[in-house]
């Protein structure tokens, strides 16, 4: 089994910017891929960005927040980061780390084996 803990979740102003961490432990796979993932009140959770373990760290994201989030990692400590600048209203949601074995980092909610429990994002206008 593989534990996933998010933390850095808050409440900021339009324009500010938070880092979110996604520690993980128990049975970590040799490799695996870990994704950003959000839910907004009322809709679905989407995809963020995700990263992959091999590969250069090859990085993923979504139109809505590419050039604005950026997604890291620090193999050493088994944390990805997801740093999120110039933060707009609509970036307000519960956000989800999640992994999955492999190198693959797949889009869809349904293709990740593990979730962490999810840090709160407000952002204010």
């Amino acid at each position: 089994q593989v534990q996933l803990v998010e933390s850095g979740g808050g409440l900021v102003q339009a324009g500010g910017s938070l880092r979110l961490s996604c520690a993980a432990s128990g049975r970590t796979p040799s490799s695996y891929a870990v994704g950003w993932f959000r839910q907004a009140p009322g809709k679905e959770r989407e995809f963020v960005a995700g990263i992959s373990w091999w590969d250069g760290a090859r990085t993923y994201y979504s139109d809505s927040v590419k050039g604005r989030f950026t997604i890291s990692r620090d193999n050493a400590k088994n944390t990805v980061y997801l740093q999120m600048n110039s933060l707009k209203p609509e970036d307000t949601a519960v956000y989800y780390c999640a992994a999955r074995s492999g190198t693959v980092v797949p889009r869809e909610v349904v293709s990740y084996d593990y979730w962490g429990q999810g840090t709160q994002v407000t952002v204010s206008s």
